[in-house]
């Protein structure tokens, strides 16, 4: 009993009920309108008929008088099926036809009436017709009319196959509500089933396609599609739970033993302040990481997409180079800057301008590395491709393997060759977010030698100029 009462409840169900009665009311009123129609046109046809009967009858009447009216409204009511006639006096006694008595109340009817009548040889039985009474010079009166009992029979089979289509269709649509109620429920029993199993645990589950492509299967798609976005971010999650637990561990090992070694050794002020120096450092580099943290964390959850806004790309781009030029000089680094004007796009100065930082400060911390005979150079690019901006960051130093350069997008990762320098590995994972909020791509390219990083964006259509924005402040970069 309850799958029935479940199937009653389902939305498909009341869906289907609800279109079943909306139906049957349609039909109901077509039939309606069928029936009374039928019946007009009976009527109309009736009157017709009727009305040429009398006009026949008043032209025999005026050529033989009342004799020969009398006469062929006996022969006519002798044959079989014979329409109603009836000549009464002015007294209303009748002289021939084959209805008992004029009907009771107005003498003459100027048009068709719906009138009861009764029979000579059934006088105790009321009976229904359309007539017309029509006045005979001399008082005479004429009645002809057509019996309605065939038409009443034909309403009475239209009214019987009205009522039965209503039955069947009632019947049909509610055995058709319950088997695609039944369908439905199914499938969606089966997405319910899988869905408390990924509940309980199970987050490798995803919910089952009909491969119908109905409206159904789209919302499992993007579910299933939402699943793997949501496993995607459990995954990194941990991750990233892993990789702070890792890297962080070793600096909080050295301000843990720093701050000990401090204790048990240091004697005078002098010493305790430098160990509280090395205990502020290594405070600050964490506080660095952790604010890395929340930046890649805020950038990935979308914040800052509300502050977009078209802005010069060449202004920012400039601003960056020129904030570098002279730390690369220092370093005994060329740096070249190379910058089309004009480029604009959409999206945040700011997160823009510390990605290009990252990127340089890394060029300038690893293209040092140099090969023999190669001088230390970055050349900050920026160009218009098509409908898009590509800013490039180039240096020679030793580059990444092309099987590391997925890789290093991910938090906390740092290769071989960077362990021994300062950094924290997030500056690419930052680069890697800003890029996604921004709907643009980051490739990581052979310099020949060193690394070419290649930062593509939607160009932003042209328009007035845009107002001079301040320039950009420096920041800490990210390694």
């Amino acid at each position: 009993m309850m799958p029935i009462i479940k199937l009653f409840r389902t939305t498909v169900f009341k869906v289907s009920f609800a279109y079943l009665v909306i139906t049957a009311i349609g039909a109901g009123l077509v039939l309606g309108r069928i029936s009374w129609n039928m019946r007009r046109l009976i009527e109309d046809q009736i009157g017709q008929t009727v009305d040429a009967d009398i006009t026949g009858l008043a032209e025999q009447y005026a050529q033989g008088g009342i004799t020969r009216l009398v006469k062929i409204i006996e022969e006519r009511t002798r044959q079989p099926g014979a329409d109603l006639y009836l000549v009464t006096t002015h007294a209303g006694q009748p002289i021939a036809g084959n209805i008992l008595s004029l009907p009771e109340g107005t003498p003459s009817y100027s048009s068709l009436v719906r009138t009861r009548y009764q029979r000579p040889d059934e006088p105790d039985k009321h009976h229904y017709a359309i007539a017309r009474i029509f006045a005979l010079p001399g008082g005479f009166r004429l009645l002809v009319g057509h019996d309605l009992e065939e038409g009443e029979s034909l309403r009475h089979i239209v009214r019987g196959a009205l009522v039965t289509s209503l039955i069947w269709l009632i019947v049909i649509g509610t055995l058709g509500g319950l088997w695609i109620a039944r369908r439905v429920l199914n499938r969606i029993d089966a997405i319910n089933a899988q869905a408390r199993k990924i509940v309980a645990g199970n987050l490798a589950g995803r919910l089952p396609l009909a491969g119908t492509g109905d409206e159904l299967d789209r919302l499992v798609l993007n579910l299933n599609a939402m699943l793997d976005r949501i496993c995607s971010l459990m995954a990194g999650l941990k991750e990233v739970s892993d990789n702070i637990a890792h890297d962080l561990k070793t600096p909080l090992t050295r301000l843990r033993n720093g701050t000990e070694e401090a204790l048990r050794l240091a004697k005078t002020p002098e010493e305790y302040r430098g160990a509280l120096e090395k205990v502020i450092e290594e405070s600050d580099r964490l506080i660095h990481i952790f604010d890395a943290l929340l930046m890649i964390a805020g950038v990935e959850a979308g914040s800052g997409r509300e502050e977009m806004i078209a802005f010069d790309a060449t202004a920012v781009v400039r601003d960056v180079g020129e904030l570098y030029e002279p730390a690369a000089e220092e370093e005994g680094v060329h740096f070249v800057l190379d910058v089309e004007p004009g480029l604009r796009m959409r999206g945040s100065r700011e997160l823009i301008g510390q990605v290009l930082a990252n990127l340089i400060d890394n060029a300038l911390k690893y293209g040092m590395e140099t090969e023999e005979n190669t001088e230390p150079e970055i050349i900050l690019k920026a160009i218009h491709a098509a409908d898009r901006i590509e800013i490039s960051v180039s240096d020679h130093g030793p580059g990444i393997a092309v099987n590391d350069r997925d890789r290093v997008l991910d938090r906390f990762v740092r290769l071989e060759n960077s362990r021994s320098r300062p950094g924290s590995g997030l500056g690419l994972s930052l680069a890697a977010a800003v890029i996604r909020l921004h709907n643009g791509t980051m490739r990581l390219e052979d310099n020949q030698p060193g690394l070419r990083v290649v930062l593509a964006f939607p160009a932003a259509p042209a328009t007035r100029a845009l107002p001079t924005a301040p320039p950009l402040l420096e920041a800490p970069a990210l390694t």
